[in-house]
């Protein structure tokens, strides 16, 4: 399946950049857009609800001027993550934001709305859903989206737990739009092994994370860097949804993240740090289990220059391994 329109000869890398919780702004959008992947951030990140409007005006002022400056320049769409449930009071009020500035693209979570997607295809835009098994995945077909992002076991925040080399070779079998994958991606070689499953485009967070861009404490992004696969937790505790974290963060919070409990959803709400002070995502920081490929704290172009690289040299090597 090629790469959706809207993305066409527009990329320097089949990449959309995942909206992360507090660490995707205006700053990472455009950094993403202008190294040539598409930049993403939730809604709910602008607040109040009136900052939306000021932060997609900021967004496309920004990435109009470079493109002119720049004509011959890859410079990326962008996108806009809703978070699709009863609890989210803004989706209404921020669909019909979007929609006044023609988002190129919208990501649903947790539910596929029809008046997201109705607002979305008014104006031409597409709708990605991410979905961690079939289920989701069928419901939000059925429901009219446009492409599939798969959230394997892995990923950063909040994942699934299924193989990749599983859950796209089911969902290619029923589905030929644009599929793409998200779990411990954060590498070049690893987004051609994404396309090498049938998947059209690698779904990364975590790696971008660790970038002079991102809005993230110094120490989260310098504990990326000293950490690897084994350092990372899969707990419910602290959302009640199970979801990856780094070890070291839940251990600075005070609890034994070796030893975590299960989450009781009776007396938790979203952001609650369990049985200790610190919040989900502000002091418990979360992370995939790609993040020992990362290395350094660069900008985004010379992240994104770092994976071209990558990506072009396991092209090369897997050429002399056909049989």
């Amino acid at each position: 399946m090629p790469i959706p329109a809207v993305m066409q000869n527009r990329l320097s890398l089949p990449i959309v950049a995942s909206p992360m919780f507090i660490i995707s702004t205006p700053e990472l959008v455009i950094a993403e857009c202008k190294a040539g992947i598409v930049g993403s951030f939730p809604a709910l990140n602008a607040r109040p609800a009136e900052m939306l409007d000021v932060w997609l005006t900021q967004i496309e002022t920004e990435l109009a001027a470079y493109k002119e400056a720049n004509p011959h320049a890859k410079v990326a769409p962008f996108a806009v993550n809703q978070i699709c449930h009863k609890t989210n009071d803004r989706l209404r009020h921020d669909a019909d934001v979007c929609t006044r500035h023609q988002v190129p693209i919208i990501i649903t979570s947790l539910q596929a709305d029809p008046y997201v997607i109705e607002q979305a295809h008014s104006y031409g835009g597409i709708v990605l859903h991410d979905a961690t098994n079939i289920r989701h995945a069928e419901k939000a077909i059925e429901c009219g989206v446009d492409g599939l992002i798969l959230v394997c076991a892995g990923a950063g925040g909040h994942a699934g737990t299924l193989s990749p080399l599983a859950l796209v070779s089911e969902v290619r079998s029923f589905f030929d739009g644009p599929i793409l994958l998200s779990g411990a991606i954060a590498n070049g070689a690893s987004i051609l092994a994404a396309q090498a499953m049938g998947a059209d485009m690698a779904y990364m967070g975590t790696r971008f994370i660790a970038t002079q861009e991102a809005n993230a404490e110094p120490e989260y992004k310098q504990m990326l860097v000293e950490s690897a696969a084994e350092d990372i937790v899969y707990s419910s505790l602290f959302s009640g949804v199970p979801a990856n974290y780094l070890k070291a963060s839940v251990a600075k919070s005070g609890l034994d993240p070796d030893n975590l409990p299960s989450a009781d959803k009776s007396t938790m709400s979203f952001g609650s740090g369990g049985n200790t002070e610190a919040k989900v995502w502000r002091d418990i920081w979360g992370a995939g289990h790609g993040t020992g490929s990362i290395r350094h704290i660069p900008s985004m172009a010379e992240c994104i220059a770092q994976l071209r690289s990558e990506y072009d040299a396991a092209y090369e090597a897997l050429q002399g391994k056909r049989f």
